[in-house]
């Protein structure tokens, strides 16, 4: 097409250059000025009536061809906006778009099912249409979270996943998904296992008794025996005990609101260290402030009590295991446990506060864990607006540190001192 069109070009230039040749010669032979200028002014009028004609030939097919172009183009784009509209009315969840003002620009049919909202409130601010509800509530609080879990706004029954996110320049994008299904069944599991762990709670604290009657030193050749007994029934016992303790967290039981000195609770757990260790560790405290955490006390001990007891189980001998406790720069704190251990994998840190996941079985055994510490840390430190967080190398220890909100931390106590003093072993 491209050579077509450069042949077609040529041709009237090519008349041009003829004429005028023709021109010349004829000048140079006879001396016919007028004749020859005649035969140029001639080629060179052909030429551009040529040229003429080309163009505007290309001015007609452009013409005629560019509203075809531009029908088949807008045809295209609403064909795929209707496919872009009927998609998202197919899809279960909710979809709605916000502009910056929280109004509603759009939103799709299951929108409507889930969120009540009908075309005649399409202009109106979300927050207005299901004022009333905890969804409402949570939109007027400006929407600090990106994901959060309420009941529908027609029918509590109904659970909801809410995430928002930025959309374009100015807009925001609010999805809703039903979890009713998976709420039930989450409920149905907790329940499940709060029950049979209470329920195995009596007979195992009969066994355990019964055993601790048998004296090994009357049956000498069952001693073993005996003392294997004790140490599963034990075991037994505190999975129980971890289960029930769980199985509470997860309800999301009211927190006492109280003032945790934590100097004074880090060198409890210093103490519980040392007597867990036995003299195999060196075991100190690391504190540069003496800031305070509002929550419970006894939560906060538990999950704590748990990192520490951890990092004596899986440090070797002679290893040092270091309690931090620190301020951060955006006036929250940090709590840390640091072992010299064997330290853990990389693929292994995501898993490792999921209920009973274990890096090793036999070691876990052997020292006598649950498999449920850090499960238990990790709701303690949801329900106090903190995180875990686990660095660890292989052969360069671990350090476990739970990171605290500025809305939980406390100043000190003005007891006339300024200076930290740091408790040693």
């Amino acid at each position: 097409m491209q050579r077509q069109q450069w042949d077609r070009a040529k041709v009237p230039a090519a008349i041009l250059i003829i004429t005028l040749a023709l021109a010349c010669i004829a000048v140079a032979l006879s001396g016919m000025t007028g004749w020859a200028l005649g035969v140029a002014m001639g080629g060179q009028l052909i030429a551009l009536l040529w040229m003429a004609t080309n163009s505007a030939e290309r001015e007609l097919k452009v013409a005629l061809v560019a509203p075809a172009f531009q029908r088949q183009r807008r045809h295209r784009v609403i064909t795929q906006l209707r496919d872009v509209r009927d998609a998202t009315n197919a899809l279960p969840d909710a979809v709605v778009l916000l502009d910056h003002q929280g109004r509603v620009r759009w939103f799709n049919a299951a929108a409507t099912r889930l969120l009540g909202l009908r075309e005649r409130n399409a202009a109106s601010p979300l927050a207005e249409q299901v004022a009333g509800s905890e969804l409402g509530a949570w939109l007027q609080t400006g929407m600090t979270e990106s994901a959060v879990d309420l009941p529908a706004p027609l029918d509590p029954l109904l659970r909801l996943s809410l995430t928002i996110m930025p959309f374009g320049a100015h807009l925001r994008l609010l999805l809703a998904r039903d979890i009713s299904t998976l709420s039930r069944l989450e409920q149905v599991r907790r329940d499940f296992v709060a029950n049979v762990s209470h329920e195995l709670r009596t007979p195992l604290t009969v066994i355990h008794g019964y055993l601790e009657l048998l004296d090994p030193g009357e049956v000498p050749e069952l001693a073993p025996v005996l003392g294997e007994m004790r140490m599963q029934s034990q075991r037994m016992r505190q999975i129980v005990e971890d289960l029930l303790t769980l199985s509470r967290l997860e309800t999301g039981e009211a927190l006492a609101d109280e003032d945790v000195a934590m100097l004074p609770l880090l060198e409890t757990l210093r103490r519980e260290a040392e007597a867990l260790s036995r003299g195999r560790h060196h075991i100190r405290i690391d504190a540069d402030t003496r800031a305070r955490l509002r929550g419970s006390i006894h939560h906060l001990h538990s999950a704590f009590s748990n990192l520490v007891s951890n990092a004596v189980r899986y440090t070797p001998s002679g290893g040092e295991i270091v309690i931090g406790w620190r301020q951060t720069a955006n006036g929250g704190a940090t709590f840390a446990v640091r072992d010299s251990g064997m330290g853990i994998s990389a693929e292994h840190l995501h898993r490792l506060s999921e209920r009973f996941y274990r890096v090793s079985s036999s070691r876990s055994r052997e020292s006598g864990g649950t498999g449920l510490g850090l499960s238990i840390v990790k709701h303690v430190l949801n329900l106090h607006q903190g995180r875990l967080v686990i660095e660890s190398e292989p052969g360069h220890g671990s350090t476990f540190s739970c990171v605290m909100d500025a809305s939980r931390v406390l100043p000190p106590e003005s007891d006339g001192s300024t200076e930290v003093e740091t408790p040693t072993a």
